[in-house]
């Protein structure tokens, strides 16, 4: 069962502002909109992003609401040649200095977008330039919560981390291409629970067959959170051991 993660939805308050704030600063252009009654989901990426890479989906509601935060959901990460260079020009361009590449330690740097969701910037040698590399979550119980998307996704431990106070572990599908994103554990040590927030929406992963994948998770005991019958067998809902929702797509 291959199960590439296919985007991460985030809710924002005005959605042409940040249509122009990921445009204006990561050259992302639309690559699909969908205008229902109540709400607009617009999803952005590169324009030469990878056939397996991610995307970045934006939902508006139409009813003015705002959202919480929560803690969560950590970030989206995108990709950079050079984390200086990257971070200076967005510097330039007006965005927000929240943690540069001195603090934290040369390797990576943080901006966020007008909505306070948190974007890290990292460096990787392949990739379209600003294309999705990861979305860090943050789980209670990291023994969990690898199983969980080892038996439920079939993914694998790519890379781990594991400072004083807390690990890093990211984790993916072998079958997709290396430009595909992938999410990352954050488990830390001190045992804090963690509020889930609106602001955040969901991880989403493709899949040819949506009957056959669900039923595969439920034979693995998902979460039956929103069925396919429920969403007109176009997607379908699960969340993992943390109430993070998973969304399946075709």
């Amino acid at each position: 069962m291959s199960l590439t993660l296919d985007h991460t939805m985030m809710r924002v308050e005005d959605l042409e502002a940040s249509v122009d704030w990921y445009a204006s600063n990561f050259d992302y252009v639309e690559h699909g909109r969908w205008d229902a009654e109540t709400f607009t989901n617009v999803f952005l990426g590169p324009e030469d992003v990878h056939e397996d890479g991610a995307l970045l989906e934006l939902t508006h509601n139409h009813d003015g609401r705002s959202y919480e935060m929560g803690d969560a959901w950590g970030h989206i990460a995108v990709r950079v040649d050079d984390v200086f260079d990257a971070y200076d020009a967005l510097m330039e361009q007006g965005v927000e200095d929240y943690r540069d590449p001195e603090s934290c330690g040369g390797s990576y740097a943080f901006v966020k977008d007008p909505d306070g969701h948190e974007v890290e910037l990292v460096e990787r040698n392949y990739g379209a330039a600003w294309s999705l590399d990861h979305t860090m979550i943050r789980v209670a119980d990291a023994d969990r919560a690898i199983g969980w998307y080892a038996r439920k996704l079939d993914y694998d431990v790519f890379s781990r981390w594991e400072a004083d106070s807390f690990a890093n572990y990211h984790m993916g599908s072998t079958e997709a291409a290396e430009e595909a994103m992938t999410v990352e554990l954050t488990y830390n040590y001190d045992g804090c629970s963690y509020e889930m927030g609106d602001s955040w929406g969901h991880l989403a992963v493709t899949t040819r067959d949506l009957g056959a994948t669900w039923e595969r998770l439920m034979e693995r005991d998902a979460e039956d959170y929103r069925d396919p019958a429920s969403c007109d067998d176009r997607y379908a809902f699960t969340k993992d051991a943390d109430g993070h929702e998973i969304e399946i797509v075709t």
